[in-house]
Protein backbone atom coordinates (compact mmCIF):
# COMPACT_ATOMS: atom_id res chain seq x y z
CA UNK A 1 0.00 0.00 0.00
CA UNK A 2 1.64 3.63 -0.86
CA UNK A 3 2.52 6.00 1.61
CA UNK A 4 -0.02 8.00 3.12
CA UNK A 5 -0.54 11.27 1.15
CA UNK A 6 1.13 9.80 -2.11
CA UNK A 7 -1.32 10.95 -4.10
CA UNK A 8 -2.27 14.82 -3.48
CA UNK A 9 -2.56 17.71 -5.79
CA UNK A 10 -2.14 20.42 -2.62
CA UNK A 11 1.01 22.37 -3.95
CA UNK A 12 3.49 22.77 -1.25
CA UNK A 13 2.62 26.18 -1.08
CA UNK A 14 -0.79 25.24 0.27
CA UNK A 15 0.03 23.33 2.80
CA UNK A 16 2.69 25.22 4.27
CA UNK A 17 -0.17 27.98 4.36
CA UNK A 18 -2.25 25.64 6.85
CA UNK A 19 0.24 24.69 8.48
CA UNK A 20 1.59 28.45 8.84
CA UNK A 21 -1.67 29.28 10.08
CA UNK A 22 -2.03 26.84 12.64
CA UNK A 23 1.01 27.27 14.31
CA UNK A 24 0.34 31.28 14.75
CA UNK A 25 -2.86 30.22 16.57
CA UNK A 26 -0.45 28.19 19.18
CA UNK A 27 2.41 30.73 19.52
CA UNK A 28 4.50 30.97 16.66
CA UNK A 29 6.30 33.82 15.38
CA UNK A 30 8.83 34.76 13.17
CA UNK A 31 8.03 32.38 10.64
CA UNK A 32 10.57 31.88 7.38
CA UNK A 33 10.40 29.54 4.46
CA UNK A 34 13.60 28.39 2.71
CA UNK A 35 13.71 27.16 -0.88
CA UNK A 36 16.12 25.33 -3.15
CA UNK A 37 17.91 26.31 -6.48
CA UNK A 38 14.76 25.37 -8.42
CA UNK A 39 12.52 26.76 -6.28
CA UNK A 40 11.31 23.75 -4.03
CA UNK A 41 9.97 24.29 -0.72
CA UNK A 42 12.39 22.68 1.51
CA UNK A 43 12.30 24.19 4.91
CA UNK A 44 10.00 26.03 7.62
CA UNK A 45 11.77 27.85 10.31
CA UNK A 46 9.87 29.39 13.08
CA UNK A 47 10.23 30.81 16.44
CA UNK A 48 7.82 30.63 19.38
CA UNK A 49 8.77 31.92 23.14
CA UNK A 50 9.70 29.65 26.05
CA UNK A 51 10.07 31.68 29.52
CA UNK A 52 10.87 35.02 27.43
CA UNK A 53 13.44 33.33 24.88
CA UNK A 54 12.75 32.81 21.63
CA UNK A 55 13.78 29.42 20.49
CA UNK A 56 13.48 28.95 17.10
CA UNK A 57 12.72 25.57 14.90
CA UNK A 58 13.27 23.91 11.80
CA UNK A 59 10.92 22.01 10.04
CA UNK A 60 12.96 19.83 7.13
CA UNK A 61 11.42 16.68 5.54
CA UNK A 62 13.26 14.68 3.76
CA UNK A 63 12.01 15.13 -0.12
CA UNK A 64 14.33 12.37 -1.27
CA UNK A 65 13.41 9.97 1.57
CA UNK A 66 9.86 9.99 0.44
CA UNK A 67 10.32 9.72 -2.88
CA UNK A 68 12.31 6.45 -1.80
CA UNK A 69 9.57 5.78 0.30
CA UNK A 70 7.15 6.27 -2.44
CA UNK A 71 8.92 3.92 -4.27
CA UNK A 72 9.31 1.23 -1.43
CA UNK A 73 5.61 1.12 -0.97
CA UNK A 74 4.09 1.18 -4.54
CA UNK A 75 3.21 4.48 -5.29
CA UNK A 76 2.10 4.30 -9.21
CA UNK A 77 5.00 5.00 -11.37
CA UNK A 78 3.49 8.54 -12.26
CA UNK A 79 3.48 9.76 -8.64
CA UNK A 80 7.17 8.97 -8.48
CA UNK A 81 8.83 12.25 -9.04
CA UNK A 82 10.32 14.91 -6.63
CA UNK A 83 7.49 17.16 -7.66
CA UNK A 84 4.83 14.79 -6.09
CA UNK A 85 7.44 13.66 -3.31
CA UNK A 86 7.36 17.61 -2.37
CA UNK A 87 3.62 17.88 -1.99
CA UNK A 88 3.78 14.70 -0.14
CA UNK A 89 6.31 15.30 2.25
CA UNK A 90 4.58 18.65 3.42
CA UNK A 91 1.25 16.96 3.25
CA UNK A 92 2.70 14.34 5.80
CA UNK A 93 4.23 17.46 7.65
CA UNK A 94 1.00 18.92 7.97
CA UNK A 95 -0.88 15.93 9.05
CA UNK A 96 1.96 15.51 11.96
CA UNK A 97 1.86 18.98 12.78
CA UNK A 98 -1.86 19.34 13.21
CA UNK A 99 -1.82 16.10 16.06
CA UNK A 100 0.69 17.35 17.70
CA UNK A 101 -1.00 20.69 17.88
CA UNK A 102 -3.57 19.55 18.83
CA UNK A 103 -2.08 17.24 22.27
CA UNK A 104 -0.64 20.99 22.85
CA UNK A 105 -4.48 22.35 22.76
CA UNK A 106 -5.79 19.69 24.65
CA UNK A 107 -3.11 20.14 27.48
CA UNK A 108 -1.77 16.95 26.89
CA UNK A 109 2.15 17.95 25.89
CA UNK A 110 4.00 21.65 25.97
CA UNK A 111 4.87 23.14 22.11
CA UNK A 112 8.72 22.38 23.26
CA UNK A 113 8.24 19.05 24.37
CA UNK A 114 6.79 18.37 20.96
CA UNK A 115 9.26 20.39 18.98
CA UNK A 116 11.98 20.22 21.15
CA UNK A 117 14.17 17.55 18.19
CA UNK A 118 13.60 20.61 15.70
CA UNK A 119 14.73 23.31 18.13
CA UNK A 120 17.75 25.14 16.65
CA UNK A 121 21.08 25.52 18.17
CA UNK A 122 24.15 27.56 18.17
CA UNK A 123 25.77 26.18 15.08
CA UNK A 124 22.62 26.03 13.43
CA UNK A 125 21.88 22.46 13.71
CA UNK A 126 19.08 20.49 15.35
CA UNK A 127 18.92 19.67 18.85
CA UNK A 128 17.85 16.33 17.62
CA UNK A 129 21.13 16.18 15.39
CA UNK A 130 23.11 17.18 18.15
CA UNK A 131 22.36 13.83 20.12
CA UNK A 132 22.50 11.83 16.85
CA UNK A 133 26.10 13.46 16.46
CA UNK A 134 27.10 12.76 20.08
CA UNK A 135 26.18 9.00 19.90
CA UNK A 136 23.17 9.10 22.06
CA UNK A 137 26.10 10.15 25.24
CA UNK A 138 22.98 13.15 26.08
CA UNK A 139 20.93 10.66 26.57
CA UNK A 140 23.03 8.68 29.07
Amino acid sequence: MPILNYSTKVAPEKTVSDIQARLVKNGARQLNFDYNENGELRALTFCMNFDNLPVFFSLTPSIEGVLEAMRKSGAPKNFLNTAQACKVAWRIEKDWIESQLAKIEAGLASPLQIFLPYAITKDGSTFYQKIAESGSKLLL
